[in-house]
This record gives structure tokens, sequence and C-alpha cells, in this order.
């Protein structure tokens, strides 16, 4: 939309004034003059990107997009004045899951709005202060400008250009192809470096300053013992508690140690600080996950480095489309381990011929109900570590390799 644009949340609309003879403003379904000739089209919009997911959709809050003629403007002035850009979007729909916040949310605002070169405005329907929040350093480089509360904030705000919606190209990806300049999931990396590590470092500088607190001879031996492991492999293990957590966690810590790896245990949680989340795993060699929204992390990885995700019974399409074709688009090694049924807690809770062991895909075609009772929330995986140390050494002499600058990654 362009031209003189006024939010009316009180309507929750947004009433663009214009010439009569401007009509086929809005692009879509268009109602005419109607109401004495007042409105000159009318759209309804929901901004959030899963349109195909109409139950979902018709949660999301709703906008009216108006236009109307100009000499209506005299009636509906300006409080607040802006001479950029606003784009439009709801934090509503899925958000509250971090796989759906990234997917649905950030990556489509920076595809959206990364033209602007942060001059732009986010108006959002349906905020939460915790979304500010967690998110508020990939914010900062995408507008220098503070959000806007859409049904908060009664003021009218009036701007010359809005986007309404976010545009949406795959899973945590994005088509360099459709991009101004090219750009791609890497830019977006890149973007995310911008916006934690000034913050990594402030934690860095104040673990330094403890450290200085201990003994020198302590802290010259704390450097030492960092120096010593720096060459070493760093495995990061994100570990899950419950539905489909790793029961034998504590014996791949060791078999994983004894090949020559760092092992760090990350369990992040809901509240955890995403620029600790992103300081771990952006200078992590291999990253292991089982299946589920939490593999969204391997954006903070570097490209380069290894994804190995676990994939629980079940669960394969979902872990490939929404985790594993992304992080191979994104640069990463990847690798997916198919559990069998013997590695399933189901296995023992079920007949060993019953299809829930046999024949998963028959089980998920009865409905994603049937998936989510089943596969995703009464799952959980023990390794055999036998079967599994094939990928864990392969990704160790890939790093090393690596880091020798010698690498070649073959077939999965």
């Amino acid at each position: 939309m362009r031209g003189d644009l006024r939010t009316d949340s009180t309507s929750s609309s947004i009433v663009s004034y214009r010439e009569k003879e401007a009509s086929g403003y809005l692009s879509g379904l268009s109602n005419g003059y109607h109401e004495e000739g007042k409105v000159i089209e009318h759209q309804k919009i929901r901004p959030y990107t899963r349109k195909w997911e109409t139950g979902l959709m018709n949660t999301v809050d709703e906008l009216d997009l108006i236009v109307k003629p100009d000499s209506d403007s005299l009636h509906h002035q300006c409080e607040v004045e802006h001479d950029i850009p606003a784009v439009f979007f709801s934090t509503g729909g899925y958000t509250g899951n971090v796989y759906h916040e990234f997917n649905d949310g950030l990556l489509p605002l920076y595809i959206t709005s990364q033209q602007f070169n942060k001059k732009v405005v986010f108006v959002i329907l349906e905020y939460h202060n915790w979304w500010i929040t967690k998110y508020g350093d990939i914010l900062s480089q995408l507008s220098d400008y503070p959000a806007i509360d859409f049904n908060g904030d009664k003021r009218v705000h009036c701007f010359p250009e809005a986007i309404v919606g976010l545009r949406i190209h795959d899973e945590l990806s994005i088509d360099a192809s459709l991009m101004e300049g090219n750009k791609s999931i890497g830019d977006f990396h890149d973007l995310l470096d911008r916006a934690y590590w000034p913050r990594i470092r402030d934690i860095m500088l104040h673990e330094e300053q403890r450290d200085a607190e201990s003994s020198s001879k302590n802290a010259i031996q704390v450097v030492a013992e960092g120096r010593q492991i720096s060459n070493k492999p760093k495995l990061v293990i994100v570990s899950r508690n419950g539905s489909r957590a790793i029961t034998n966690e504590d014996s791949l810590v060791k078999m994983a140690e004894q090949m020559g790896y760092v092992v760090e245990v990350l369990r992040p949680k809901r509240t955890t600080e995403l620029a600790k989340i992103y300081r771990v795993l952006n200078s992590s060699d291999v990253m292991i996950g089982v299946h589920g929204a939490a593999m969204t992390h391997f954006l903070f990885m570097k490209p380069g480095s290894v994804f190995i995700q676990v994939i629980p019974l079940g669960t394969d399409w979902a872990a490939e489309t929404y985790y594993g074709e992304p992080a191979v688009k994104f640069g990463l090694s990847y690798i997916g381990y198919k559990i069998i049924p013997i590695e399933s807690s189901l296995y023992h809770n079920h007949p060993k011929n019953d299809p829930v062991l046999t024949d998963p895909s028959s089980v998920n075609d009865k409905g994603w109900e049937f998936t989510k009772k089943i596969y995703l929330d009464n799952q959980t995986v023990r390794l055999d570590l036998r079967r599994f140390r094939k990928r864990l050494l392969r990704a160790y002499y890939y790093t090393i390799a690596k880091k020798k600058g010698l690498s070649r990654w073959g077939s999965q």
C-alpha cells in the first residue's frame, strides 16, 4: 500500500486516502463503492504467513484494508506521523514455539523488510512483550525504530507506505533468486552474528573479570587448559527432557569424550537467553539433537559444521523436511540418524508386529493427532551406541580434516 496511510486500531483497520479515480489500488477482492460512496475499496487480511492452515489462520487477528476518498482524511488527523514505511504483521498463530518463531516470523520478517535497510517501522498485531524481549537483538538489526503495538497504541499513526503481512519462501530457508541483491540464508546468519556478538562479548568480559578474582595461579591454569583443548572438536548435545529424550545420554557423552571430543550438553529452556545459546552453538563443530523444535538452533552454527539429527520412529518426513533439507541449504554437513525400533521406547510398549513399529507411515496417514500422541509425545530414544558411533566418528574425522584444510564430505 502507498499513499496517505493511517492506522485505526479501534476498528482494526488501515485506511488509505486516495482520489476516487485510483480504484484497483488494493490487490485481491474489492467491494467497490458502498456506504454512500465513502469506500473505494475494501479488503480483509490476517497478517500471518501460514495461509494454508485454515484452522490456525482463523485464530489470527484480522485487519481491514480500506481505501477512501482523500476528502475524508480531514476527519482523521495524524497523531504520529512517520516518513518511512511500515511492515504490519502478527505474532499470534504458533508463536511460542521456536521453530515457528523463526520459520513463520523472523525469517519472513527478514525477507520482507531487509530491503529498507532498517528504515522501517514494525507494527505488530497480537503484540507480546516477551517476544520483543526475546528477539530484540534481531529486531534491532532490521529496524532502527521501536516496534508499535497495533492494538495497544490507540493513536493514529500515518505512513507513506506499508507492507501488510510477511513473505515466506520455504522451511527455514531463503530463496536468493527472489531477494533483492540475492540475499541468502547466509546473509541471515550474518545478521544473527551482528545481533548476538555484542551481548556475547559482554558475557565473556564478565567471565574474565570473575576469573581475574581467582588466584593468578588458577587463572593461568584455566588459560593453559583452554589452550590445551582448543584443537579438539567441540560437540554440543541439545538435550531434551521427557518426550524424545535420549535416555542413555550420559553414555553418549562418555563415548564422545573417549573419541576426543570436548562435549557440552546444552539444555535450553524457554527463558534461556538466545545469545547464550548462540555462543555455545556458534563455537561448536558438531551438534547432536533429537528431532523437535530445538533443532531450529542449527541456524546458530557456523556453515561447514556438522549437524547430526536423531530421527525417532514416525518422524522421518518432518525431520528431513523441517530441519535436514534446510540444514543442507544453510551449508551444514548433515547426517540424519534414523533409529531402528529397538532404539525406541515404543518397542517395549507394542507387539513386535504392530504397525506403530513396522509401518509408521500407515499410522501417520490416520492424521496428525495420531502422530503427535504416539511418536512425538510418548517416545524416548535409547541409542545403540555401537551403531551411532559410526556417525560420530565420521563427524570427528571430518572436523579434524577440516581444521587441517583437508576436509571432504561424502555421501550420507
